[in-house]
């Protein structure tokens, strides 16, 4: 599963709060925490100031409270977890899986739980609202993709064919759990 790493673990930039206009860059790669900022003001002591740089080991991060503090004032308190989960080598690998694989993974998933997985990042809705997600999905409905349907789904998109056509027909037969339990229910003396 390391294999599955980049070099760079996580990366962000921006502009320190008000009323500071300093920019700062923070990474987190397999083994440190970077820290860059550089010094931006109208004053002309600070013109030309190159930019300064902190690097350290994770375990040194994670024993560091004023860093952390300071990555939290800068970046707020959600990327000082995230960033505090993966020094602490919490890794999540399905985030980090290429999009193709992804794509053959949820091609199994039901339609509610790929409705689930595109509610927990944007990197998911992105791809569980694709085209290819949903052509897939009508391709394992049927035997095979014609030029019709190919036309049809260039008009209204692969998603509006399959619950057009094929999401209703499969759950016309279906009841749902609680359906099944009330016939069983009135079927008992």
């Amino acid at each position: 599963m390391a294999s599955l790493l980049d070099e760079i673990l996580f990366e962000t930039a921006g502009q320190g709060p008000p009323p500071s206009k300093d920019f700062y860059q923070f990474f987190i790669t397999k083994n440190e925490v970077i820290w860059r900022w550089w010094k931006i003001s109208g004053r002309t002591e600070f013109r030309g100031t190159p930019p300064e740089e902190i690097k350290m080991f994770h375990h040194n991060f994670l024993d560091d409270s004023r860093f952390q503090e300071q990555l939290a004032v800068v970046f707020g308190n959600k990327i000082l977890e995230y960033t505090l989960g993966l020094c602490r080598r919490h890794f999540d690998y399905l985030e980090r899986l290429p999009d193709q694989l992804l794509l053959k993974i949820l091609s199994y998933m039901s339609i509610q739980d790929v409705g689930r997985l595109s509610q927990t990042s944007s990197r998911f809705k992105k791809i569980c609202n694709s085209e290819e997600i949903w052509k897939l999905t009508v391709l394992g409905h049927c035997d095979m993709i014609t030029e019709d349907m190919e036309m049809l789904a260039k008009a209204m998109g692969w998603k509006n064919i399959f619950f057009k056509f094929y999401y209703k027909n499969e759950h016309v037969n279906m009841a749902s759990p609680a359906e099944e339990e009330d016939k069983a229910n009135t079927a008992s003396p």
